[in-house]
């Protein structure tokens, strides 16, 4: 599976209902985004806790309104063909789904957007099987599972994403216990050295979802779904499953 990371998002606004619809109308198999909360208990499609680095305003998500929000423009900084592009709610995004995509969605903030998620899904008018949660908060995603055990959800870790490979060691045998203890169905590693067919195997023998982020190159998706990887993120979703489809030729 290819997964579209915040849509479109190489070509488009990422996290807006432009690269959104765009990734859909290019056939993705799926879409990743991000979700915030509120200080009005709305969630909100986006990234980084402030809309300083998107938008045309500075505003932190958890202390504005739904209202405020919508005024912010997060069009205009990726080009003037997007301008007037808003923030949007989850449930904005969840009526764009096709009836054969599927929803990636990373929760980016605490316990406190858990019950209004299951809230909103439960008016998705979808199946269960097309919404996937992550989260790099491991305490955040048990909680979750805990809440909404009918979704399938993997725990985000980035591993060798800050440090050089040389300087970690991955105790794999521990991360799956907690995985099994917390019933948690698998894991969406950074794509570093860390990720290799040993490694892969560890989880997927286990029968652990195996996931990876974020892969802009088609030789490398190529070699990481060879190793047993189950899925890739990418922000050219489209470019890349046209480059997969060639190399196979």
């Amino acid at each position: 599976m290819i997964i579209a990371h915040r849509g479109e998002s190489y070509l488009a606004p990422e996290n807006s209902l432009a690269s959104i619809n765009m990734a859909w109308h290019k056939g993705a198999e799926a879409v990743e985004i991000d979700i915030q909360l509120t200080t009005d208990n709305e969630i909100v499609v986006i990234h980084d806790s402030n809309t300083k680095r998107v938008g045309n305003k500075n505003l932190k998500i958890a202390a504005s309104t739904l209202e405020e929000l919508k005024i912010v423009d997060i069009g205009q900084k990726k080009g003037n063909q997007w301008t007037g592009e808003q923030i949007p709610t989850l449930m904005e995004v969840l009526q764009t789904i096709p009836s054969t995509g599927k929803l990636i969605i990373e929760i980016k903030c605490g316990n406190e957007i858990i019950e209004p998620l299951k809230k909103v899904l439960e008016n998705f008018s979808g199946q269960h099987s097309q919404i996937e949660i992550i989260a790099f908060d491991f305490a955040v995603l048990s909680a979750a599972k805990k809440a909404m055990p009918i979704y399938k959800m993997l725990w985000l870790l980035n591993l060798d994403y800050y440090l050089p490979y040389w300087m970690i060691f991955i105790n794999t045998n521990k991360l799956i216990n907690k995985l099994q203890k917390h019933n948690i169905d698998g894991i969406n590693v950074w794509a570093g050295k860390t990720i290799n067919p040993h490694f892969v195997k560890k989880f997927t023998h286990q029968n652990f979802s195996i996931y990876t982020w974020t892969i802009n190159k088609a030789n490398q998706a190529k070699t990481l779904f060879n190793y047993g990887v189950m899925a890739v993120t990418t922000d050219r979703a489209a470019w890349l499953s046209n480059e997969l489809n060639q190399l196979q030729k």
